[in-house]
């Protein structure tokens, strides 16, 4: 077994560990391998052991790898990186799913492109600047019904939920972010209209699983440091 694989196997267990304490299904919660900056080859040896769904951050890099594996015709990309409005032409056709839809205006050059370039209508999350960071891009809790609307005005575009980001500062810090985004799904409508909650990472997924994520965006303990 690849070391990718035997990572890979270790954080699936973390996951299905973490779930059984909260009492959730495993099967509930998606993960993302992170292979931003990792070679297709790496992609590919966790293609192997059985993962399909993989996040980029950059859009050309996004555009090569998906070149690239491109005869892996199940291979599931999702876009988890700062998405700018002249980069969403190249993202849109590829990805299963865009995490980071931070503002209305993105959200309507999104859903033009989409409508333009994707065969189906693209599923997208709404990404939360939960702990107000001013270097890190969300929208605002307060913004964020805004931002919710553009995107169901946009016929290109399905919603599909939220995502954050969490300040550093340890687990109790990701917790109480995690636990905010959850809160702010249940006042924008619930799981009804935002079911899927995006967050949590190679350190701090636990808590991520025990707040109700859907999705996990693991790279580190799957391919290793960048």
């Amino acid at each position: 077994m690849s070391e990718v694989a035997t990572r890979l196997r270790t954080v699936k267990e973390r996951i299905a560990r973490a779930a059984e304490s909260c009492g959730r299904d495993a099967r509930e919660i998606q993960l993302i391998a992170v292979s931003k900056t990792k070679p297709a080859s790496a992609v590919r040896e966790a293609y192997a052991a059985g993962q399909r769904a993989f996040g980029e951050n950059y859009a050309q890099e996004f555009v090569a790898k998906a070149a690239e594996l491109s005869d892996l015709t199940d291979l599931e990309w999702h876009f988890i990186g700062h998405l700018q409005s002249n980069k969403a032409k190249l993202v849109v056709r590829g990805a299963r799913l865009i995490h980071t839809l931070d503002s209305p205006s993105l959200a309507r050059e999104v859903g033009k492109r989409a409508t333009q370039l994707a065969a189906a209508p693209l599923s997208v999350l709404v990404e939360v600047n939960v702990g107000g960071e001013p270097q890190k891009h969300g929208v605002s809790p307060g913004d964020l019904e805004e931002t919710l609307r553009a995107v169901l005005a946009e016929p290109g575009l399905t919603l599909r939920g939220l995502m954050t980001v969490p300040p550093d500062g340890g687990p109790g810090v990701a917790r109480r972010v995690f636990d905010t985004l959850a809160t702010l799904r249940s006042l924008h409508g619930g799981k009804e209209r935002l079911p899927e909650l995006s967050m949590g990472m190679s350190a701090d997924l636990e808590d991520a699983v025990a707040c109700g994520a859907t999705m996990v965006r693991v790279g580190t303990a799957i391919f290793g440091d960048r």
